[in-house]
């Protein structure tokens, strides 16, 4: 059985996340992209890895006690194994180390494999902001949740 590790982003692993990048998202971040983020005071990177290949990582921007996740994703084949969740698991665990009480997120409105996976861990859907994404032109539903102490 493949064993999930959930750790820290380190350095190393910006090729990986933005290979992944390019498989999940049509306006992926490049490497240097994600480079600058992992720099910020103000942001981490969480990443799920098995058998020492990186398969979904998450990157949450915070400012006083709210978390904005700008990217999650998970390797097309490991998808639907419990990757997300325990990424989210460990994503949720940082945000009470740093006392932010709420994550916030943004999803293609036709992306209901990913609404319904955040509605299961229990985000809601607070809105809809109009024409939000390029290539293509989408509505975005935007979620949220509480972090329960």
């Amino acid at each position: 059985k493949k064993m999930l590790i959930v750790r820290n982003m380190q350095l190393s692993d910006a090729g990986e996340i933005a290979r992944l990048e390019k498989c999940a998202f049509s306006d992926a971040w490049t490497e240097k992209g994600i480079l600058d983020t992992f720099h910020q005071q103000q942001a981490f990177v969480v990443i799920g890895e098995m058998n020492e290949k990186i398969v979904g990582y998450c990157i949450m921007y915070y400012v006083l006690d709210e978390g904005e996740i700008a990217r999650i994703a998970v390797d097309d084949t490991c998808k639907r194994q419990g990757v997300g969740r325990a990424i989210l698991n460990q994503v949720e665990c940082i945000c009470k180390e740093k006392a932010i009480t709420k994550i916030l997120l943004d999803v293609r409105e036709s992306n209901e494999t990913a609404r319904a996976f955040y509605r299961d861990y229990g985000f809601v859907e607070d809105g809809i902001r109009k024409n939000f994404y390029e290539m293509p032109k989408e509505h975005a539903v935007l979620m949220s949740k509480d972090v329960i102490w």
